[in-house]
Formats: structure tokens, C-alpha cells, sequence
């Protein structure tokens, strides 16, 4: 005779109602987590590593409000806390570091359906300059249409219709002292060559 089937016992999440291993496809993991690292901390051990760290980051970090860390004399802890403000303002979300943005100007040529060239300048608005302004006196120095579009990477750029490559370095230089034309590059099959 066969054995009876025993049912499945499911632990469901009394936070969001779903089963424990769906939590993370839930409406609201991040209020599900303290729940999981209690009553399911098997089935999400990186949320319990996480969890760690984040106490051992908040432990450390009250030591160096009361002036305690391994570092010894009082010296070495004042030197510690001014570098790890520092480090606060260079951190983003997620322990990422921002870097400071190059002032460069960007010019690159983009050839579509084989026959029509789009001049893309990027770069400009980190020199001051208004970019609405600079479209319009693209478009009337060259004569062609001009206009300011979000780029993959979502900063603003001027799009120039147009091969203008041969004169905008001059004329980019002479309309706005602030950018040098050292800090002007062309990027040419994928590489990035000065325009000096």
C-alpha cells in the first residue's frame, strides 16, 4: 500500500501575505525584511549578512561619536571622524562613490540612414553655459536646426543637424571665453582625441 501524501506546510509572510520565498516580488520588500531575517533567515541569508553589516557600520559609528575606536589616542580618532565626513559626502545610496564630473566638452558626429550627419555636443553646461542659448546660436551660426534632448545617459545635450565638426571648436571658443580649447575633445571610431 502506498504512503499517504502529507500536505506542504507554507510559511506565509504576515507582512505582505504572500509565501516567504515570494516576499522579494512583493509590494513592499523592505518593510517584509525584518520579518524574513526573523522567522526565515534560510531562505535569505544575504539579508542576514546584510543585516550584520549594517549593525557592525552602526556599532562602529557610535563608538566614533563618543571618541572610542581602535585607533588609540585622541589624535588618531579626530583625524578618523574628519575623514569619514569625507567619505559621507562622496558616498551615494548603495556604498557607491560619486566622481566629481570632468569639465569637458564632448563633440561627437553621428552618420543616420547612411547619408544624414547629426553633430551631438555634450558637456557645455558644466562651463555655465544655457544651453537653449547655445542651440540657438548653433543653429544660426551654421544654419541648421539645433535642439536640446536628453541623451542615454539622461544629461541634457545640443543635437546640431549637420557636419559642423570642422568650425564648432573655433566657434565655441571665440562665443564662450569660459571653455578652453584644451578641454574640447572629438570622439572618433569610439576613441576620445583632443581637438587642440
Amino acid at each position: 500500500m502506498a504512503e499517504k501524501p502529507q500536505p506542504v506546510r507554507v510559511l506565509y509572510c504576515s507582512i505582505c501575505s504572500l509565501p516567504a520565498e515570494y516576499c522579494e516580488f512583493g509590494p513592499d520588500f523592505e518593510k517584509c525584511k525584518p520579518w524574513l531575517i526573523k522567522n526565515a533567515p534560510e531562505l535569505y541569508p544575504d539579508l542576514l549578512k546584510e543585516a550584520n553589516e549594517k549593525e557592525a557600520e552602526k556599532v562602529s559609528g557610535q563608538l566614533q561619536l563618543f571618541g572610542l575606536s581602535s585607533g588609540g589616542a585622541d589624535g588618531a580618532t579626530s583625524g578618523q571622524t574628519s575623514s569619514s565626513k569625507q567619505e559621507e559626502v562622496k558616498r551615494l545610496p548603495g556604498g557607491k562613490i560619486k566622481k566629481k564630473e570632468r569639465q569637458e566638452v564632448v563633440i561627437e558626429k553621428v552618420v543616420r540612414n547612411k547619408r544624414k550627419c547629426i553633430t551631438i555636443v555634450k558637456g557645455l553646461d558644466l562651463f555655465g553655459v544655457k544651453l537653449s542659448d547655445a542651440s540657438k546660436k548653433l543653429g544660426k551660426k551654421f544654419a541648421t536646426g539645433a535642439s536640446v534632448v536628453k541623451g542615454p545617459t539622461e544629461k541634457e545635450q545640443i543635437d546640431v543637424q549637420g557636419d559642423i565638426s570642422y568650425d564648432i571648436v573655433e566657434f565655441i571658443t571665440d562665443t564662450w571665453p569660459a571653455v578652453p580649447e584644451t578641454a574640447i575633445y572629438f570622439i572618433e571610431d569610439g576613441k576620445k582625441v583632443a581637438a587642440a
